[in-house]
């Protein structure tokens, strides 16, 4: 039986593949970059992080090296299967991150892979209730959002030090201020793609959509304000 795509989203290549185009087996060869090195030196040592969309464990595993404490939410079987299998101790729960309800609360909540940009508003205030719902009243909140040019300097393409190459092929126009982008994975042996839904959204946007879910920017992380330390106002 397959899985049944959410509208707009489409994955290509071998393996499962996740509601949201998302190919497991990629997701598990992908390299980590400066994450852990951001998220590292924005929180405290050794916080329990509640990370939301750990897809395969790609970041998730070298918290974990870090020593910190994690439970990993995905929505996709096969993905918290892979996250299943790190050393470390790591708690998995299977769940869409906007119906998430654990009834407990963490000092860090992690909402990375540009998941803030999800093109259908209510899903996006869905994620954003959910980080709040889950932090403690003196945690924080670590958001990755898209760069500036994410969907204008296009095509273009990075090889990984990895061994791969990324294309972000096309960003088009679909309604309301949202795009549907286009990605390819190239590798050696195999290639994937997938195809997504995404919003822009300026910094006002975004600081907009913090304080209707009860959160307000502690401190831009990086230079580039790709990743954001927010906190419950």
């Amino acid at each position: 039986m397959g899985v049944e795509m959410r509208e707009g989203y489409e994955g290509t290549g071998p393996g499962a593949i996740t509601p949201d185009g998302c190919a497991v087996e990629l997701y598990a060869r992908l390299s980590v970059g400066e994450e852990p090195d951001v998220i590292a030196g924005a929180v405290p040592s050794g916080a329990h992080i509640l990370e939301l969309g750990s897809g395969a464990g790609r970041v998730t595993r070298p918290l974990l090296a870090r020593g910190f404490r994690v439970t990993a939410v995905d929505e996709s079987a096969e993905m918290l299967a892979k996250v299943a299998e790190l050393d470390g101790g790591v708690r998995t729960v299977r769940s869409p991150i906007e119906k998430l309800d654990l009834e407990e609360r963490f000092g860090v909540v992690m909402l990375a892979s540009f998941l803030v940009h999800n093109g259908d508003v209510a899903v996006r205030r869905g994620l954003l209730r959910t980080c709040r719902n889950h932090v403690t009243d003196d945690g924080c909140v670590l958001i990755q959002r898209e760069g500036a040019d994410y969907h204008t300097n296009l095509p273009r393409e990075r090889v990984d030090p990895g061994g791969y190459t990324i294309r972000i092929v096309s960003a088009d126009p679909v309604g309301d201020g949202v795009n549907e982008v286009r990605a390819e994975y190239v590798f050696p042996d195999a290639v994937w793609t997938q195809t997504f839904r995404a919003r822009p959204l300026t910094t006002a946007q975004f600081e907009e959509a913090l304080a209707e879910a009860g959160l307000k920017v502690d401190t831009y992380l990086t230079d580039d304000g790709t990743w954001v330390r927010a906190v419950p106002v």
